[in-house]
C-alpha cells in the first residue's frame, strides 16, 4: 500500500479558488440565459453581485470540506 501525501492548505485554497472562478463565470452565463425565461430583468452588475454572494459561500464550503476530508484521511 502506498502512502498518500496530504494536500497542503495553500494547495487546497488554490484548487478551491480555481473551481470558484470557473463556477462564477458559469453562473453569470446561466443567469443571462435563465433569468429572461422566468421574466426576471437584471443588469450584468446585478448578476455579478448575486453570483459574488454565492461565490463566497461556495469558497468557504469547498475549502472546509476539502480540509475535513484531508483530516479524515489521516485516520
Amino acid at each position: 500500500m502506498t502512502k498518500r501525501i496530504a494536500q497542503s492548505r495553500a494547495r487546497s485554497m488554490l484548487e478551491a479558488v480555481a473551481n470558484l472562478l470557473v463556477g462564477y463565470v458559469l453562473a453569470l452565463l446561466i443567469q443571462q440565459l435563465a433569468y429572461p425565461l422566468f421574466g426576471i430583468d437584471t443588469t450584468l452588475a446585478e448578476d455579478s453581485a448575486i453570483a459574488a454572494l454565492f461565490m463566497l459561500g461556495s469558497l468557504a464550503r469547498s475549502y472546509l470540506l476539502r480540509r475535513l476530508f484531508e483530516r479524515l484521511q489521516a485516520f
